[in-house]
């Protein structure tokens, strides 16, 4: 049987950062529309990716959110904390996230939670494993634009701590990624 892609959307699972980091990140990507030319990062809310986007029947969406929703509730709260700028050369410019024990384990579960109990298999990246960040741009930043964002960002710092307190799951519409529902974690 095959499926009618028009009964699929796109979901991606992540931390979005509570105000006022978040409005911080949101200004950062509108730096880069506005000074290299750079908005692709604009297309969704400022979020650390949890889970790669992926595939799935719409008509199974309420299934997906109650699933997703039943694993957050079993995860503890913890603190995230953001250490300046990084870079994958030579497209992308990020807030760098501190790797934490906690952050990594959230990953390390959802990973196999989505495997074992959704059939998803695609977590991470080409397969480069758990390499948490905010983006700020990325694939439509130019090369001769990244050396130079990168000139000025490599030694600016940025230093934020935010409680983690959900997890969100992410549908794109057709245009931009939106959230679709935050599930909170345990207290």
């Amino acid at each position: 049987m095959t499926i009618d892609k028009n009964s699929e959307a796109q979901y991606f699972i992540a931390i979005v950062p509570p105000e006022p980091v978040h409005s911080e990140a949101l200004q950062l990507k509108h730096y880069f529309r506005e000074q290299y030319n750079s908005k692709a990062s604009l297309n969704s809310p400022p979020h650390i990716t949890l889970h790669m986007p992926f595939r799935w029947r719409k008509d199974r969406e309420q299934g997906l959110v109650a699933s997703l929703k039943q694993f957050a509730a079993t995860k503890s709260q913890f603190e995230i904390r953001l250490t300046g700028f990084s870079s994958f050369e030579p497209r992308v410019i990020f807030i760098d996230v501190a790797r934490s024990e906690a952050l990594d384990e959230l990953q390390k579960q959802l990973k196999r939670f989505c495997r074992i109990e959704l059939n998803l298999f695609n977590a991470d990246y080409k397969d480069l494993g758990f390499n948490p960040h905010i983006t700020l741009a990325f694939r439509d930043l130019k090369k001769p634009q990244f050396y130079k964002a990168w000139e000025e960002f490599r030694t600016k710092s940025f230093e934020a701590t935010f409680r983690v307190s959900s997890i969100a799951l992410l549908k794109h519409d057709g245009k931009v990624w939106e959230i679709l529902k935050v599930l909170p974690l345990a207290n």
